[in-house]
């Protein structure tokens, strides 16, 4: 007949694995540089400005060092400004369309 030792975890080893675990996580969710902003917005929806007079809303899937970007569910407002010939006032128009995704080319980010 066998005696069964029991192995016990010391207290504060267990309590050093989870603080290494919560600091592992503290470290990813750090913002260290300017792109550890865009990763704490991943699958987040996101405005992203453009050249041309172009804004975008949508939830950003995926990005690289380079800023291109792939976004779902996408809005694209485009503002456009015309002045009439005959009154010679400026005219602001804007136009929407909806996009399921859309590439975004990072030098075209303002």
């Amino acid at each position: 007949f066998k005696s069964s030792s029991r192995r016990t975890v010391p207290k504060n080893l267990h309590t050093t694995r989870l603080e290494q675990r919560m600091s592992t996580v503290e470290e990813e969710a750090a913002v260290r540089e300017p792109l550890d902003l865009i990763r704490l917005a991943l699958d987040e929806k996101v405005y992203v400005k453009l050249r041309g007079d172009r804004e975008i809303r949508g939830r950003l899937h995926a990005y690289d060092q380079h800023l291109n970007m792939i976004l779902g569910d996408v809005e694209e407002v485009i503002t456009s400004v015309e002045i009439d010939d005959e009154t010679y006032e400026e005219i602001i128009k804007t136009t929407k369309r909806a996009v399921p995704y859309l590439f975004i080319r990072g030098d075209s980010v303002t």
